[in-house]
């Protein structure tokens, strides 16, 4: 499921952006160019997010794009004249935390002594096939 929400996007003075999320309780992160920070930004959602989910918590409610003020959001942070822009941000947390946030469980199991030669013989990778006969065993991913 995808979520969005609205972040101020602040141009600063030495270069690069400052990103806030005004509905996250001024949630920052910061990027050295305007696709670093977009990057940084959906890193930086997913992460609260997911945290979100994993304690039980809800988070707040996204404000319409056009209900954020730039001026008023910079003026709150300390800067009466910022530069910038306002963006949605957007993120499947699901699909984000299964490749950034999930770690891997070791499994240990047994199969022929042939199938495991002729595989190797292969290259196959293990895990992969594993994961991926799992997923599909599972209909998922």
């Amino acid at each position: 499921m995808l979520s969005i929400y609205p972040a101020c996007f602040f141009e600063e003075e030495n270069g690069g952006y400052s990103v806030v999320f005004p509905d996250l309780n001024y949630l920052a992160t910061q990027g050295d160019t305007k696709t670093e920070a977009f990057e940084m930004a959906v890193d930086c959602l997913a992460g609260y997010l997911y945290a979100c989910q994993r304690d039980g918590e809800s988070a707040p409610a996204a404000s319409d794009l056009n209900a954020i003020d730039l001026q008023r959001v910079g003026a709150e942070l300390g800067d009466n004249a910022p530069h910038g822009f306002v963006s949605m941000v957007s993120v499947d947390v699901a699909e984000y935390a299964k490749k950034h946030f999930e770690k891997s469980v070791k499994k240990t199991l047994s199969i022929p002594a042939w199938l495991n030669d002729a595989a190797t013989a292969q290259g196959i990778n293990f895990s992969q096939v594993l994961q991926d006969a799992l997923k599909k065993q599972l209909h998922i991913g």
